[in-house]
C-alpha cells in the first residue's frame, strides 16, 4: 500500500488509459466558452477627462450645426423654387425678348447704296443659337461659360472661383470676377424682369447701369431667376437671347449688328479669327472694339482662339491659319467714311426720325465714299508735307455736284470721328474776296459785261456813323483802267468797291442771299469785300449755282428716308437746284473771269493740268481767315483754313495751301473722269473794252456798246419817289 492511501498518481493513471483499460463512465463536459476579445485598457484616469471634453464639444456642436443646417437648407431650398416658379410665371414669350431696345437706328447708304455710317443702336435681326455660325457660338461659350451646358443656370465653382481669384488680387468677393454664367449675364441684360420706364430713369444709360450692379442683394436674385430662365426656355434659347441682346461696342447691339458693322457680313457667316474678335467684346465692349484699336481687338482675339483651341473647338490647323490671318474690318467700318457727312445728315432730316427714332430707319444720302477718301487724303498729304509740324491750324472741305448734291465732307483734320465739331457747316468765319463773285454778278446781271472798264485807283467813302473808309489793295501799287476780268482775277479791293457802288450794294446783297448766303450779310460797303461771315458749306453751294448757270441751290445729303422694311418713303429729297439768281449769260461770262483767277491771278496754285477750273481766294483781314472755292465742269470744291480761336494764321492766305489743298482735293475725285469743258463765254464773243473817262460821274466804270439793265420795279419806285421830292431819277 503506498503512501498515498490508496490513490494512484495521475501518470498511473494516465497509463492504464494508454494500455488499454476503460475508464469509469463520467457526466460529458460543457463545450469551452470562446475566450472574449480582449477590451482596449482604459486610459489613466488622470489623462482621459480632456479627451473625453473635447470629443463631447465636437459632438455637440455638430448636432447643433447638422440639426440647424439641414433645416435652413431645406428653407432656402423652398424659397429659391417659390422665387423661381415665380419668375417662371412672368416671363413672357421668348420672342418679346429679343429685341427690347427702346431707340432705333439709323443706317445710312452712300449714293450707291452701300452702307458707310450707323448712329444709334443697330439690331441686325434676329439671329438664333441654331443659325449662327458653330465658330462664333463655341467662341462664346469658351470665353465666357465653358460649363454652360453642364449646369442648371448657376455655378458654384465658378462663383467660388471668382471669389477666390476677387481676393488674391484685393479686391472685394462680389469685386471684378463675378463668376456668371452666361444665363446670369442674360439675367443681367433683361435687369431681372424689371423694363425701362422713362419716369423712373433719367437715361437708359442710367438704367442699364443700374441693371449691371453687382451687389450681393441682385446676385441673390440671379440664382432663382436664371434657373427659371433655363426652365423656361432651355439653354439654346438663352443663349440666342445673349446673342441678340449683348452690347458690342460702335452701337451694335447683338452679335448680328457687330458682325455687319465690323465685317460687313452676317453672323452665320464669320471664321474661327472674326468669331474671336466678336467674342472678345464681351469683356469691355468700347474698349476692345475694333473701330477704336483694331490692334489691341486682334489681340484679344489670339486670346480667345487660344480658349477655343485649349477646349477642342477648332483643330491645331484651324488654330494656325486662324493665328496666321488675324480678322480685318470690312472697307466701310475701317473707313469710318463720312462722320462729319453722317452728323450733317442727322441734322438735317426731321429728329424724329433721326436723333430721336424709336424706329429702324434706312437713309440713302449723296455721299460717294471715294470722294470721301480723296478728300481726307488730299487734306491729310498738304498738312504732312507742307505744314510746320505742330500746327493747330484747321481745315475743312466741302465737295458737291453742281445742284446742291454733297458727295464729300470734312469738316476737321480729324477725320475718323462721330459727333464733333464740323467746321464746314458750324464755323461761321469771314468770308473774305471769296464774296466778290456775287459783287461782278450782280453787275454782269444788269448789263456790264467782262470787257467793262472800271479804275483801279484811290477810293475814300463816307459810311455813316463810321467816317471816312478808304479800302487798300493787296499791293500797294494801282493799275489804273483795268477790266472786270483783271479786277476779279487779281481781287482789286478799290476796283471790286467801284463796281459796288456802281449797282447798289442792296443789288449785291440779293444776288448773294438768292444764291444762299443765309447769314446776316454786312450793311457797310465792306460787305463788297467779304465783310459778312458764312460757313463753307453755304459758300460752296453759292459756286455751285455759278457752274449750273445762274440758279440757286439749297445743298442737300438725304435723298430718301424710310423705316426699315418698308417699301414706301416717308420723305424724299429736300434741296437741290432752286430759282435763277443771274441770267445764265451773266453766269457763262462770270465763269470764265474766275478762270483767271486760276490761269493768271491770285489762285494759280489750285491749277488742274488736264481740265479747266474756275474758282476765288480769300484772305481776310489779319489772316485769320483763308479760303479757297472753284468748281470744273464736274464738281465744286470748297476749302476753307483757319484756328479755332480765330487768332491769325501764320503765312498763309487763300492763295496759297487752301488753293493747294483744293488741287489735291480735285486731282483725285476727277481720277478717271474725262475733262469736261466750262461753260462760259468768252472775251473774244463780247465787244472790245472801252473806257469812257467818266469816273467822277460813273464811279470810275463804263460800258462800251450798252447801257446797264434795270429792275423795272425799282425804276417804277424811282418814278414814285422823284414825284413825291419834287426831283427827277438819279
Amino acid at each position: 500500500m503506498s503512501r498515498s492511501g490508496g490513490k494512484k498518481p495521475p501518470m498511473v493513471a494516465e497509463r492504464r488509459y494508454s494500455q488499454g483499460a476503460a475508464p469509469k463512465s463520467k457526466p460529458a463536459r460543457k463545450p469551452a466558452r470562446k475566450p472574449k476579445a480582449a477590451r482596449p485598457r482604459r486610459a489613466a484616469r488622470g489623462s482621459s477627462w480632456p479627451v473625453r471634453l473635447v470629443t463631447g464639444l465636437a459632438g455637440l456642436i455638430w448636432r447643433v450645426v447638422w440639426g440647424i443646417g439641414w433645416r435652413v437648407g431645406a428653407v432656402v431650398a423652398i424659397l429659391v423654387g417659390l422665387a423661381t416658379l415665380y419668375f417662371y410665371a412672368q416671363l413672357p414669350p421668348l420672342e418679346q425678348l429679343i429685341d427690347a431696345r427702346t431707340r432705333g437706328s439709323v443706317t445710312m447708304l452712300d449714293r450707291d447704296g452701300k452702307v458707310f455710317a450707323w448712329r444709334g443702336e443697330t439690331f441686325g435681326g434676329t439671329i438664333t443659337a441654331d443659325t449662327v455660325s458653330p465658330h462664333l457660338k463655341n467662341a462664346i461659350v469658351a470665353t465666357e461659360d465653358k460649363r454652360f451646358y453642364r449646369h442648371l443656370g448657376v455655378s458654384p465653382r465658378g462663383i467660388a472661383s471668382a471669389i477666390r481669384i476677387n481676393l488674391a488680387e484685393g479686391r472685394g468677393p462680389l469685386e471684378g470676377n463675378g463668376g456668371s454664367t452666361i444665363t446670369q449675364q442674360v439675367a443681367k441684360l433683361l435687369c431681372l424682369g424689371v423694363a425701362y420706364d422713362p419716369a423712373t430713369w433719367k437715361s437708359e444709360s442710367d438704367y442699364e447701369a443700374d441693371c449691371r450692379r453687382g451687389s450681393l442683394v441682385r446676385k441673390i436674385k440671379e440664382v432663382p431667376y436664371s434657373l427659371a430662365l433655363e426652365a423656361k426656355y432651355g439653354k439654346d434659347d438663352v443663349l440666342t437671347l445673349y446673342i441678340n441682346r449683348a452690347y458690342l461696342g460702335a452701337g451694335a447691339r447683338g452679335f448680328e449688328a457687330a458682325s455687319q458693322r465690323y465685317f460687313g457680313k452676317s453672323a452665320n457667316e464669320v471664321n474661327p479669327s472674326e468669331a474671336a474678335m466678336l467674342a472678345g467684346l464681351l469683356k469691355a465692349p468700347s474698349y476692345y472694339a475694333p473701330t477704336n484699336d483694331l490692334g489691341r481687338a486682334q489681340e484679344r482675339a489670339a486670346l480667345i482662339l487660344g480658349l477655343m483651341h485649349d477646349q477642342g473647338y477648332i483643330t491645331d490647323t484651324q488654330y494656325a491659319e486662324a493665328q496666321a490671318t488675324p480678322a480685318r474690318l470690312s472697307q466701310a467700318a475701317e473707313a469710318r467714311a463720312g462722320g462729319y457727312f453722317a452728323d450733317w445728315v442727322m441734322e438735317s432730316g426731321p429728329g424724329f426720325l433721326t436723333q430721336d427714332t424709336t424706329e429702324d430707319v434706312i437713309v440713302r444720302t449723296t455721299l460717294d465714299q471715294r470722294m470721301q477718301t480723296a478728300a481726307e487724303d488730299a487734306l491729310a498729304f498738304v498738312f504732312d508735307t507742307k505744314v510746320k509740324e505742330g500746327s493747330q491750324a484747321q481745315a475743312a472741305i466741302v465737295v458737291m455736284s453742281a445742284d446742291g448734291a454733297v458727295r464729300a465732307m470734312v469738316g476737321g483734320r480729324k477725320t475718323k470721328v462721330n459727333g464733333a465739331f464740323n467746321r464746314a457747316i458750324q464755323a461761321k468765319r469771314q468770308v473774305g474776296s471769296t464774296f466778290k463773285p456775287f459783287v461782278y454778278a450782280a453787275a454782269l446781271d444788269m448789263g456790264y459785261t467782262m470787257n467793262s472798264i472800271v479804275e483801279d485807283a484811290p477810293i475814300t467813302l463816307h459810311v455813316k456813323g463810321s467816317g471816312e473808309w478808304s479800302p487798300k489793295n493787296y499791293t500797294p501799287d494801282f493799275r489804273g483802267p483795268i477790266t472786270l476780268t483783271d479786277a476779279l482775277a487779281n481781287s482789286i479791293n478799290t476796283a471790286t468797291v467801284r463796281v459796288s457802288q456802281w449797282v447798289g450794294l442792296e443789288a449785291v446783297r440779293q444776288v448773294a442771299e438768292y444764291f444762299g448766303l443765309a447769314s446776316d450779310l454786312a450793311a457797310g460797303p465792306a460787305v463788297a469785300l467779304g465783310a459778312s461771315e458764312s460757313t463753307l458749306l453755304e459758300m460752296t453751294g453759292a459756286y455751285a449755282g455759278i457752274l449750273n448757270g445762274g440758279s440757286s441751290v439749297r445743298p442737300y445729303g438725304l435723298t430718301e428716308l424710310r423705316i426699315q422694311g418698308d417699301d414706301t418713303a416717308l420723305m424724299g429729297q429736300e434741296g437741290g437746284m432752286g430759282e435763277r439768281v443771274i441770267s445764265e449769260e451773266a453766269a457763262r461770262q462770270l465763269t470764265y473771269m474766275m478762270t483767271q483767277v486760276i490761269e493768271r491771278g491770285t489762285g494759280g496754285r489750285a491749277r488742274l493740268p488736264d481740265r479747266d477750273a474756275a474758282g476765288k481766294t480769300g484772305t481776310t483781314s489779319d489772316y485769320r481767315d483763308a479760303w479757297f472755292i472753284g468748281f470744273t465742269a464736274d464738281y465744286v470744291a470748297g476749302v476753307w483754313m483757319g484756328n479755332d480761336d480765330n487768332s491769325p494764321l501764320t503765312g498763309v492766305t487763300g492763295g496759297g495751301l487752301p488753293a493747294e489743298i483744293w488741287h489735291e482735293v480735285m486731282l483725285r475725285i476727277h481720277e478717271g473722269l474725262p475733262p469736261g469743258a466750262l461753260p462760259m463765254i468768252r472775251p473774244e464773243q463780247l465787244p472790245p473794252p472801252a473806257w469812257s473817262g467818266q469816273t467822277q460821274q460813273s464811279g470810275g466804270f463804263a460800258q462800251q456798246g450798252q447801257q446797264p439793265r434795270q429792275d423795272p420795279v425799282e425804276n417804277v419806285i424811282r418814278d414814285v419817289l422823284g414825284a413825291i421830292l419834287g426831283g427827277g431819277r438819279n
